[in-house]
C-alpha cells in the first residue's frame, strides 16, 4: 500500500447510522472553563459531534439555556445527547425522551450508571434500555464496558454502534484492558467501535485507534488540561496519526533484538 492510499483510507469517512463524519473524534461540552474556550477548543479539534447532557444543562433557566444553544448553533457540529447520571431503565427512557424534545434529534448516547464510585455501566440492564430505545425510534450508541459477552447481546438487541470504556470516567488512566479491546475489535468485525471514557492523553487515543477501533469520544482530557485548545488540537493529530498507523500495517513485535542494518553481504568491512 502506498502512502498515497494510505492517507486516503485513513481519512475515509466515519459512517454511524447511514450518516457521514469527517472526523473520528468525538468530544464533550462540559467542565471548559468557559464558553469562549469551549468554541474554540471545538474549532480546533474538528470533531464529528458533540455530546451534551440534558441534566447538565440548566433548561429550567431560559438564559443559561438559551446561551449554551447559541453557541451550539454557532459551532455548527451535530449534537448527541446523553443520558448521563440515569440509574435506572426508566430513568434512561424518559431522559431520552426529553433530550429528543430539547436537542431536536433521535441520537442518543445511552448511559445507564450501575456503580456511583467507578460509574461503571449496569450491564444486566443495559440491553434492556438499548431494545426500549431501539423501539421508540432512537439511535443508540450505548456506553459499555469492555465484556464481550455484554457486547454480543448489545449487538443482538439492535446495537450497531458500541461504546466500550478505556478506563473508568474522568480518571484519565488511559487503555486499562488492551486485550479486551482488540478482542472486541476480532469478535465485532462489522460493529462500529467508539473507545469512551478514561482517556488522558493524545497517545491514549493513538493506541486506541492502533487497536482498529473506529473512533474516540473524550471530555475531561481535554477541558480539564491547562491548555483545552491546544489540547484539542493534540487530540485531533493523534487520532488521526493512529488511524493512519494501523490501516498502514505496524510492524511486528519481537521479544528479541532485530538488526536493522544486516552485515551480511556486505561488499565491505570497516575495521
Amino acid at each position: 500500500m502506498t502512502a498515497a492510499t494510505s492517507r486516503a483510507i485513513a481519512t475515509a469517512p466515519l459512517v454511524l447510522y447511514g450518516q457521514t463524519f469527517q472526523s473520528r473524534l468525538l468530544l464533550g461540552t462540559s467542565r471548559y472553563p468557559s464558553p469562549s474556550v469551549l468554541k474554540a477548543a471545538v474549532q480546533r479539534a474538528k470533531p464529528a459531534m458533540l455530546t451534551a447532557s440534558l441534566r447538565r444543562q440548566n433548561v429550567s433557566d431560559p438564559d443559561t439555556s438559551n446561551r449554551f444553544w447559541e453557541l451550539l448553533r454557532e459551532l455548527e457540529v451535530p449534537v448527541l445527547p446523553n443520558t448521563a447520571g440515569c440509574h435506572s431503565v426508566q430513568e434512561v427512557i424518559t431522559t431520552a425522551q426529553m433530550a429528543r424534545e430539547v436537542f431536536a434529534t433521535p441520537w442518543i448516547k445511552l448511559e445507564l450508571i450501575g456503580d456511583d464510585y467507578t460509574l461503571q455501566p449496569d450491564t444486566l440492564n443495559l440491553v434492556d434500555a438499548a431494545q426500549r430505545l431501539i423501539k421508540d425510534g432512537f439511535k443508540v450508541l450505548p456506553y459499555c464496558t469492555d465484556d464481550l459477552v455484554s457486547a454480543q447481546r448489545l449487538v443482538d438487541a439492535g446495537c450497531r454502534i458500541l461504546m466500550p470504556w478505556a478506563a473508568p470516567i474522568g480518571s484519565g488512566l488511559g487503555l486499562l484492558n488492551p486485550w479486551a479491546l482488540r478482542t472486541l475489535r476480532a469478535r465485532l468485525p462489522h460493529i462500529t467501535l467508539i473507545v469512551d471514557a478514561g482517556l488522558g492523553a493524545p497517545s491514549h487515543a493513538t493506541a486506541a485507534m492502533e487497536l482498529g477501533m473506529d473512533a474516540v469520544l473524550l471530555n475531561s482530557a481535554v477541558s480539564q488540561s491547562h491548555n483545552p485548545v491546544g489540547m484539542a488540537s493534540a487530540f485531533r493529530h493523534a487520532v488521526q496519526g493512529g488511524r493512519e498507523g494501523i490501516l498502514s500495517g505496524l510492524m511486528p513485535s519481537s521479544d528479541m533484538a532485530v538488526a536493522t542494518t544486516p552485515v551480511g553481504g556486505q561488499p565491505f568491512v570497516l575495521l
